[in-house]
């Protein structure tokens, strides 16, 4: 175990952003001097003019500029090829996957359950782990394991924002049968009674975070700004909250993927940049890190409009303390290299990306967190 990360003395604190849907990773770094690419992307690719370059392979998306100043200016290290042997192309299986680290098995306690209960194992702040989003993330399920649900800082707490009781009735039983199969009515309905308890005990708390908050960033409207403006107001105002989860949907790009994907990178990296900015004004940037996932990558050949779902993909680390750059290997482009005959190769084992965040950065053993021991990359200064 290498220690914490941040080398400050304080508690390390995990932001992780979820890419929902796939995030076509070829598009979002493009090898835009292979042939291969062009010749795959008939439709799907980024003009050789319009990428940003960082050299004479590789480049970001004209819409990551954001990104790619965070990564010039060493903040940003970039985990090529991240995927699993036998990817699944379903959703909800990669998901639940990523989500448990049981690639043979339906898991039922999710990776960042088990690091909060190690993290407060008498369970004595009810914030310790923070999912910004509606209801009970996968991630996050572990039973006997409280964590706040937060809509926004004003409607925190699981569905407390549907105010209509039967609409909320109807809610609450989607989602018990949605979560029943894998772990179980009973941990289902442990969690809604003891969420309900947590959130009233956290409510007084959370409440003082936006009071407590200014700052000079002007945040884009849209749905990770406005998460990610909330992580800031929570981790500033010293709650002791020390993971915290939020999502960013729309990447599953089967159509019009040029449009959509460009507005999506545009929005996530803005909105990042802007949080390490207000992370740093506020002098509380040293001990946070911010991990970017998404559940699997896009196929290498497009289908005319958009691309369908793929292996290899690729995860971001960003943060004050990072160690800037590329890790692990682009996928191989050449056609015979590909994954059954359509895939990028995955190049690194995505609980070797979770196993370096733990061991490394939150000082924790991995092993039982993501059920094995992996290769890991090394990229904190």
């Amino acid at each position: 175990m290498a220690g914490n990360g941040n080398g400050n003395g304080k508690a390390p604190v995990l932001v992780v952003v979820e890419l929902v849907g796939g995030n076509d990773f070829i598009n979002t770094l493009v090898p835009y001097t292979s042939a291969d690419y062009y010749d795959a992307r008939k439709i799907v690719s980024i003009p050789e003019d319009q990428v940003l370059p960082h050299d004479d392979k590789l480049g970001f998306h004209p819409d990551a500029g954001p990104l790619k100043e965070m990564f010039d200016d060493g903040k940003v290290a970039i985990i090529q090829g991240v995927g699993l042997p036998n990817s699944s192309r379903s959703h909800f299986r990669a998901r639940d996957v990523s989500y448990t680290c049981e690639s043979e098995t339906l898991g039922t306690e999710g990776w960042l359950g088990r690091v909060i209960r190690d993290l407060d194992p008498k369970m004595e702040n009810v914030l310790t782990g923070i999912n910004f989003g509606r209801g009970l993330h996968r991630a996050m399920t572990v039973r006997g394991v409280p964590v706040t649900s937060v809509g926004d800082l004003d409607n925190y707490g699981l569905m407390t924002s549907i105010s209509d009781r039967s609409q909320r009735d109807e809610a609450l039983e989607i989602f018990k049968q949605l979560y029943a199969p894998a772990i179980g009515t009973g941990v289902v309905m442990d969690y809604l009674e003891r969420t309900g308890t947590d959130v009233l005990a956290g409510a007084d708390v959370l409440s003082r975070a936006p009071a407590m908050y200014s700052s000079d960033v002007e945040y884009g409207d849209n749905p990770i700004a406005r998460a990610l403006r909330d992580v800031a107001r929570v981790h500033t105002a010293g709650l002791g909250t020390r993971i915290f989860y939020a999502t960013h949907g729309g990447y599953d790009t089967h159509a019009n993927e040029l449009t959509g994907q460009s507005k999506l990178l545009n929005q996530m990296s803005a909105a990042i940049t802007d949080f390490q900015q207000d992370l740093v004004d506020h002098g509380a940037a040293d001990d946070v890190l911010m991990l970017v996932i998404t559940e699997f990558g896009r196929r290498m050949k497009d289908n005319g409009s958009g691309t369908d779902h793929g292996a290899g993909g690729g995860y971001f680390l960003i943060g004050e303390r990072v160690n800037g750059g590329l890790y692990a290997e682009y996928p191989p482009l050449d056609p015979k290299k590909w994954s059954q005959g359509e895939d990028l190769q995955h190049t690194v084992d995505f609980r070797g990306v979770y196993s370096t965040v733990l061991e490394q950065w939150m000082g924790l053993d991995a092993t039982s967190i993501v059920d094995g021991t992996y290769e890991q990359i090394h990229p904190f200064n």
